[in-house]
């Protein structure tokens, strides 16, 4: 059976002084995909030094709405600064789909066509970015990439059955700014 990689969080900062991590959660089923024992696949920032490949969760629990977790490679608090900003990934079999019909895989919305508001078609979803913001990666029909960010204001509708998905967009986020060359200033770009 073929399976596929899904972000399920990324780690934040240092909590106290034996390894403890915040977690910013980007599932709706953490006691799942935290279990203890749970083997997560890594994706360090753009110049860490993190070289570890996989982590392996030792222990979970709640601290004022925030999810604090334990990493068996992670001993101590010099080595939990090292791996703030990492992504976290689980491998999941490729056919299953989030309990929650709000929540995608990225694998989902690849390929999707992109509307506005009004059905002027915009261009095809290509992938999405993670970090403190989700973000679809739309090339546009004249060859752009344009980066939105995932939130419901902009992105007001994901049909992954019908193949599309509906950006509120504004000028500069997809489609470039009235006049082509000018910037939001009006003044010619340098």
């Amino acid at each position: 059976m073929e399976s596929i990689e899904v972000v399920v969080g990324r780690i934040g900062k240092p909590h106290g002084i034996r390894g403890e991590v915040t977690v910013d959660v980007r599932t709706d089923e953490p006691e799942r995909r935290y279990a203890d024992g749970a083997v997560l696949l890594v994706e360090a920032p753009r110049g860490s030094a993190f070289a570890s490949r996989t982590l392996t969760v030792s222990r979970t629990r709640w601290h004022q709405g925030v999810l604090l977790a334990s990493f068996a490679e992670l001993p101590d608090r010099t080595a939990a600064e090292s791996a703030r900003g990492v992504v976290l990934r689980a491998v999941v079999p490729a056919d299953e789909t989030p309990e929650d019909p709000d929540e995608f895989y990225d694998h989902q919305l690849v390929g999707l066509a992109a509307y506005d508001l009004e059905g002027v078609h915009l261009g095809e979803v290509v992938g999405l970015t993670h970090g403190a913001q989700d973000l679809l990666r739309i090339r546009t029909l004249d060859r752009r990439e344009a980066l939105v960010p995932f939130v419901s204001a902009l992105v007001p509708e994901v049909d992954v059955a019908g193949g599309r998905v509906v950006i509120a967009d504004r000028p500069g986020l997809v489609t470039p700014f009235p006049g082509g060359e000018e910037d939001a200033d009006g003044g010619a770009e340098a």
